[in-house]
């Protein structure tokens, strides 16, 4: 199962780095995307109002305003930037290479923000990924034309951005619903989106049929496969292990607009695509010892939260307490 997502979740992610492009000539980034969230935020609004209010029910406040920030971060800040830096020219492989960076980012930080442990043999897998993820787009990055430098740094403030949120909601002691999470992450990004492209004078949609197809693209492998997938495997295999699946967008990526758009797609390509599959069975087989604080956390958390009545409660904290701290002199710092 957790192989048939993480196919899954590779193949909707990716889709969203061409979504990206099939939209960037019909209409401005915050013009798309505030297309793309504002029908889905009102959608999951009557649902959850209509069909979903248990899952609601025991959420506090401050509970939904972390959620918000997590929507914030993940979505609003994270999107924005990767569209942007595909309207300015960079390729959509090359953005999918800074993004890939993610992984790294977030397995050098879980020791010191998580306490989790991460083996060689993980980190092994993380720098073979960096490796796979070069290969795939130096080509690439070399050839671009016209395209300013600080273009570039543009997709970093992205990954930086989803990394940040990745930690938001790793750190978060209440267990909230993958429905109401999204809700909450869309109506956030909706109202984010609209805002800005009402002062940019961009709210109004085109009237081409391609750019609906873009926006329908979007919200079905982007949004529904891609985003809720990302913090469902999150939550079942950790922050190194989902992270590592960001090292094969890339050269999907590639591959899939060399099918789409008649990009090239040569041996380097290919050699990367072997390099990034390499590293995620590298880092798949690298499971932390059992002594891995945030791991038994959160089997704990889960087999508490399943005794629950409500799905927004809690978990005690004399449990928490009891599980981290014997362990957490072992942890990588």
């Amino acid at each position: 199962m957790n192989f048939l997502l993480s196919i899954a979740f590779v193949v909707c992610w990716s889709s969203g780095f061409i979504g990206a492009k099939l939209g960037a000539g019909t209409a401005s980034a915050v013009t798309i995307l505030m297309w793309r969230f504002l029908p889905l935020a009102v959608v999951l609004l009557v649902v959850s109002a209509c069909f979903a209010r248990a899952s609601w029910r025991g959420l506090t406040g401050r509970a939904v305003a972390r959620q918000m920030v997590v929507g914030l971060l993940s979505q609003s800040g994270y999107l924005l930037t990767v569209y942007y830096a595909i309207q300015l020219g960079v390729s959509s492989g090359t953005t999918a290479l800074i993004d890939g960076t993610q992984p790294l980012v977030a397995g050098a930080l879980a020791g010191p923000l998580l306490r989790q442990y991460v083996s060689r043999r993980q980190w092994l897998g993380l720098s073979l990924g960096v490796t796979g993820v070069v290969i795939v787009t130096t080509a690439d990055a070399a050839a671009a034309a016209g395209v300013a430098w600080w273009a570039y740094l543009v997709p970093f403030l992205g990954m930086a951005s989803l990394v940040a949120a990745t930690f938001v909601e790793s750190r978060s002691r209440v267990r909230v619903a993958p429905s109401v999470a999204m809700t909450v992450h869309c109506a956030t990004s909706a109202v984010v989106f609209t805002v800005l492209a009402t002062v940019a004078g961009a709210a109004g949609p085109p009237a081409e049929l391609s750019f609906w197809a873009a926006i329908g693209w979007l919200v079905a492998l982007s949004t529904f496969g891609g985003y809720g997938l990302y913090w469902l495997i999150l939550r079942r295999s950790g922050v190194t292990k989902v992270n590592t699946l960001m090292f094969l967008m890339a050269p999907v990526t590639a591959l899939w607009g060399a099918m789409m758009f008649g990009e090239p797609f040569g041996p380097q390509t290919a050699i990367g695509l072997a390099v990034g599959l390499a590293a995620v069975v590298i880092v798949h087989r690298g499971d932390p010892p059992r002594r891995d604080a945030p791991a038994l956390r959160s089997r704990v958390r889960g087999a508490v939260a399943s005794e629950a009545d409500e799905p927004g409660s809690a978990e005690p904290d004399a449990v928490e307490s009891e599980v981290v701290q014997a362990p957490r002199r072992d942890h990588v710092s």
